[in-house]
């Protein structure tokens, strides 16, 4: 085991910045691709997983396997690690001892941002340098330049490592809050999930008239999002942060009345109505709060507050 740590220590010396040894524990499918973007931009990589044979694909590419959790971070500088939870990593890095001080963690796990800032408190018990990271791709378009992968935490140490972390994509630091890359994950999830559901809801109401998914896609994703949705948040978004919401080109009222149109055509159609019917009790709180007069942005303010009991 001496003999193998020095060999891993000489390793390190001689690597360049940008081919700096690096270590990856958890090869689900992410973590595999992870790994082998590292290998194919020259980086020295060890691997552990719990199920050891999951590397066996990468140590035939020349990864290195290690053992135990603390002899793979023992072999790099940066360890990252892509788990399911927080839980998980804690449980499986607690293993490591003393063999985290001094080097690097960058977690691509996925939570909460209190789970973040108490990642931070854990890692500085240790003596861990500390990123919090989301993974905007899917496993194939890893490696890729233009892949977006998120930080957030301490600038110097992703200024130290952004070399290593630029093998996996376009990296992006957010800011020194460490809450902020889980955060923007969630809130890009979550836009991803309404949008789809919007689509999705939309589609089923067209098909209640025989109209197929791909006729009615190529109105609405390729004209109808990018030329009116998109265009008009992108031309409004400066508008929020003002809480700047005029109504001359239509109030929340208009709105509402739209909104009780789709409910009304849903329930004609046999639709599912629960999600218009959402919306259109939003725009009503947003009216019953004095938002009337004011365009349907102005939503926004009622998305700020906590969802009161009903």
């Amino acid at each position: 085991m001496t003999n193998q740590r020095s060999d891993q220590r000489s390793v390190q010396r001689s690597a360049t910045p940008q081919h700096a040894p690096v270590t990856v524990i958890g090869l689900g499918p992410m973590g595999l691709a992870l790994a082998q973007a590292l290998l194919e931009h020259g980086h020295p990589t060890t691997v552990w997983n719990r199920t050891a044979e999951r590397a066996d694909s990468l140590v035939a590419k020349g990864a290195h396997r290690a053992e135990t959790v603390a002899d793979a971070v023992s072999a790099s500088p940066v360890t990252i690690v892509c788990l399911k939870d927080y839980e998980a990593m804690y449980g499986i890095l607690d293993s490591a001892g003393d063999a985290l001080s001094g080097r690097v963690l960058v977690n691509l796990n996925s939570g909460t941002p209190n789970e973040a800032h108490a990642a931070v408190a854990w890692a500085a018990e240790r003596g861990v340098g500390y990123l919090d990271g989301a993974i905007m791709v899917p496993p194939p378009l890893v490696g890729h330049p233009e892949s977006v992968f998120l930080y957030s935490g301490s600038q110097d140490v992703f200024d130290t490592h952004r070399a290593t972390l630029a093998s996996l994509g376009d990296a992006r630091h957010l800011g020194s809050d460490p809450s902020l890359a889980v955060l923007y994950n969630t809130a890009l999830l979550n836009m991803m999930y309404a949008t789809m559901n919007g689509f999705l809801h939309s589609t089923a109401l067209v098909g209640s008239a025989n109209v197929s998914a791909a006729t009615f896609a190529d109105l609405a994703l390729n004209w109808f999002m990018p030329s009116v949705v998109d265009s008009i948040l992108v031309e409004q978004a400066p508008d929020l942060d003002k809480g700047n919401y005029p109504g001359d080109a239509g109030t929340m009222e208009m709105n509402r009345n739209a909104l009780e149109h789709i409910v009304r055509a849903c329930t004609e159609q046999g639709v599912h109505s629960d999600q218009p019917r959402l919306m259109k009790e939003i725009a009503e709180r947003a009216i019953a709060e004095g938002y009337s007069g004011q365009n349907y942005l102005a939503v926004f303010e009622i998305f700020k507050k906590a969802t009161q009991p009903s």
